[in-house]
């Protein structure tokens, strides 16, 4: 009888637990055999003290942010899984009819792009490494395109969030109204100590993000370069707010475009997709394609 009615009282403080609570909760468990903690909000995005208003309310903004996406589903994400067209640019203008791509993500630097009808070319994304495989056989990445995507990748929302935050000395900075994908947005900066910055750009009726941007030099010629990468056509699944329109800009004009027709979240991917198999030195080695 007393261990039916412990049984009955823990059904009772479970059902009491508000819905945020109980999602935390299992997002927690969900998470607990992956290689990162589970975190929420409020943890990975601290309030700064109310001494700073402007960072404060960029704290603020983000938390909102976060909510929006999904909360704790979102920031605990084991994988996902896109399919969809992506279409080049050239000088602003659309360059043919895109290419098919399946993409596979394992967070937080495993990721895997299919391309093609075929699927007979793919881009594996090991770490800091790169990797082509085609019929060829498979060869490290050109050294160009990898920097450009570690670049992209390095200062991804996704990216800011789990890792920028998680160092010492980040700043926020209240950047006021603007406007971005062609919305109301509100505009706060997030500053490492060691000074790289993005900028992000919330809706201010969604509180969405729309546009995450920033600006890098290059180490030879010293000109700087804009880019961004901005978001449209949010659609709940699985919980999260997901964009099914991803455009890439550099320097003010549309370099690539995304448009997404699935996404499944976390369910279980084989180890065998984040496999590189390069052969050995001494034995013939496929070359990159050099795409840019």
């Amino acid at each position: 009888m007393r261990t039916r009615w412990f049984f009955l009282l823990a059904i009772l403080v479970v059902l009491a637990m508000p819905a945020a609570a109980r999602q935390s909760s299992a997002s927690r468990q969900a998470t607990a055999g992956g290689a990162s903690p589970a975190v929420s909000a409020s943890e990975l995005i601290p309030l700064p003290p109310a001494t700073d208003p402007g960072a404060q309310k960029a704290g603020q903004l983000l938390q909102q942010m976060v909510a929006a996406l999904g909360g704790d589903l979102y920031l605990n994400l084991r994988t996902m899984e896109q399919t969809g067209r992506s279409y080049g640019f050239y000088h602003g203008e659309s360059t043919g009819t895109g290419t098919l791509f399946w993409r596979f993500w394992r967070p937080p630097d495993k990721d895997r792009l299919e391309l093609t009808k075929q699927r007979d070319v793919t881009d594996l994304f090991l770490g800091d490494e790169g990797y082509e495989i085609t019929f060829r056989g498979t060869a490290k990445l050109d050294p160009e395109q990898l920097a450009d995507y570690l670049r992209r990748r390095n200062h991804s929302l996704p990216w800011v969030l789990h890792n920028w935050f998680r160092e010492p000395g980040v700043a926020l900075l209240y950047e006021g109204f603007g406007v971005a994908e062609r919305k109301q947005a509100e505009m706060i900066s997030v500053i490492t100590a060691q000074n790289d910055s993005v900028t992000i750009a919330i809706d201010s009726n969604s509180h969405l993000p729309v546009r995450v941007s920033f600006t890098w030099r290059d180490p030879k010629t010293r000109d700087r370069t804009d880019e961004a990468e901005g978001y449209d056509n949010y659609r709940m699944i699985q919980g999260i707010m997901t964009p099914l329109s991803v455009t890439r800009y550099k320097d003010g004009e549309p370099s690539n475009q995304r448009f997404i027709t699935s996404v499944t979240y976390n369910r279980e991917l084989a180890d065998s997709l984040f496999a590189a198999q390069v052969p050995e030195t001494g034995g013939k080695k496929a070359t990159p394609t050099g795409r840019k």
